[in-house]
C-alpha cells in the first residue's frame, strides 16, 4: 500500500504526538479498531509514523467483537472480517477476539448500555493488553469527540471534565494515547478518500440513539446562532481557561459555626 496523507492531515497528527509526547523508543502500541471511519484511519496514520518517524516502536490492533444481536435475536451484522486485509497491507498483526458485552446489557437493563458497552470494552483491550506485552494503548478520538464529551459532562453531570490525549492507567500500568485529537470528525470523513477503506457500519442496536448523538445535533443546531460555539467550547476544555467560579459548596458541620454566629445575639 502506497501510504501518504496531505500535509495538513501530517501536522495535525505530528502536532498531538510532539506536543503530548506519545511515542518513545521500545513502546508496543495497541491500536484499539471497531472497523470505524475513525479507527481505520488510526490504523493508517500510526502506519505512517512508524515508516517516518525517528523512533522505534511495535503496533498491533484489536478489535472487541460485543456479539451484539438484532430485533430477531440474530447476531447482528458486523462486517470486520474485511479489515483483516486492510491491517495486513499496513503490516499491523491484527486480532479480532469475542466478548459477550451485548449479554452483560441484557442482564443490566438498569444501567446505560453505552457506559456499560464502554466499561467491559475497555477492560477487555486492557487485558489483553497486559497478556501480550503492551504498554500504550491507541484509540482513535477526535477533537469533536472531546467537545462533545466535555458538554455532555456539563449538562449531565455538572462537572467541567472531558478525557486527556495522553492518560496513564495506575492499576495497569498502560498509557493510553489518543493521536487524532486535533483532527475534526469532518476531516475523518474525508480521509476515507485517501486510504480507501469503506468504514464496517456498527453494529450497535444505539447507534445513533445516544446521549452523544444528542450533544452532537446540539451544537450543530446552534453554531449557526453562535458561531464562535465549537472554538470556545474547545478553548474551555484547556487548562488555565477558567475564570471565576463559586467556591465548593460546604457541608452542614462546615456552616454550623458560622450558622450559630448569625442565630444567636
Amino acid at each position: 500500500m502506497n501510504l501518504n496523507i496531505p500535509q495538513l492531515y501530517y501536522s495535525k497528527l505530528m502536532r498531538a504526538v510532539v506536543e503530548f509526547d506519545m511515542i518513545h523508543d521500545g513502546d508496543h502500541i495497541l491500536l484499539g479498531i471497531s472497523g470505524g471511519k475513525d479507527s481505520i484511519f488510526l490504523a493508517y496514520a500510526m502506519a505512517i509514523l512508524k515508516k517516518r518517524l525517528n523512533k522505534q516502536f511495535k503496533l498491533s490492533a484489536l478489535t472487541i467483537n460485543p456479539q451484539f444481536k438484532d430485533a430477531q435475536g440474530r447476531p447482528a451484522l458486523f462486517d470486520i472480517e474485511r479489515a483483516k486485509d486492510f491491517m495486513a497491507e499496513l503490516d499491523i498483526p491484527y486480532e479480532i477476539i469475542d466478548v459477550d458485552i451485548a449479554g452483560t446489557i441484557a442482564t443490566t437493563p438498569d444501567k446505560n448500555p453505552c457506559y456499560t458497552c464502554a466499561f467491559f470494552r475497555r477492560g477487555a483491550v486492557n487485558r489483553y493488553a497486559m497478556e501480550h506485552d503492551v504498554n500504550k494503548i491507541a484509540y482513535a478520538h477526535h477533537h469533536d469527540d472531546a467537545v462533545e464529551t466535555f458538554l455532555m459532562s456539563l449538562l449531565y453531570s455538572g462537572q467541567l471534565h472531558t478525557f486527556t490525549p495522553v492518560t496513564y492507567l495506575d492499576r495497569t500500568k498502560l498509557t493510553v494515547i489518543r493521536p487524532l485529537v486535533y483532527f475534526r470528525e469532518s476531516e475523518l470523513i474525508d480521509a476515507i478518500n485517501i486510504h480507501g477503506f469503506d468504514p464496517v457500519k456498527s453494529p450497535c442496536p444505539h447507534d445513533g440513539h445516544t446521549v452523544r448523538q444528542e450533544v452532537k445535533e446540539l451544537i450543530a443546531r446552534l453554531e449557526p446562532e453562535i458561531p464562535d460555539l465549537y472554538d470556545h467550547l474547545g478553548a474551555a476544555m484547556r487548562k488555565g481557561a477558567l475564570g471565576e467560579l463559586w467556591p465548593a459548596a460546604k457541608t452542614r458541620a462546615e456552616m454550623r459555626q458560622t450558622y450559630f454566629a448569625y442565630k444567636n445575639k
